[in-house]
């Protein structure tokens, strides 16, 4: 298997981790690698009773990495592309958003950051 294959397969399982972690915690999935124009988002999620989330997962060796490894370029594309999801969907967007991170590493269990960062638009 190619190093691009084996991160590909690692990104794939980390959000599959992900996804059941946030489930656990009572949240609904609702979408995983949304695609759209302005970028992909690897989770959006309903807080139980709370705001959209959309989550970036980042696996790295240490959980702490994975957290500070989401620059800013990368938070405008993802707010954006929130922005055109919650566009078509009025009434999650009533419901307010957040963006969020789960962090996976290796023998350890996800670690959830909620609203780790605010769109500057």
């Amino acid at each position: 298997m190619s190093d691009r294959q084996a991160a590909h397969q690692r990104g794939q399982t980390s959000e599959s981790l992900a996804a059941w972690w946030l489930r656990l915690k009572g949240y609904r999935i609702l979408a995983r690698r949304l695609k759209t124009h302005a970028g992909e988002i690897d989770l959006v999620a309903a807080a139980p009773f709370g705001p959209a989330c959309f989550v970036e997962v980042k696996a790295r060796n240490l959980a702490r990495s994975a957290a500070e490894s989401v620059g800013p370029g990368q938070q405008t594309r993802i707010a954006r592309a929130a922005s055109l999801y919650l566009a078509s969907r009025p009434g999650l967007a009533r419901r307010g958003s957040r963006f969020d991170i789960v962090a996976v590493a290796p023998n350890a269990l996800p670690v959830h950051h909620r609203d780790v960062w605010r769109p500057d638009f």
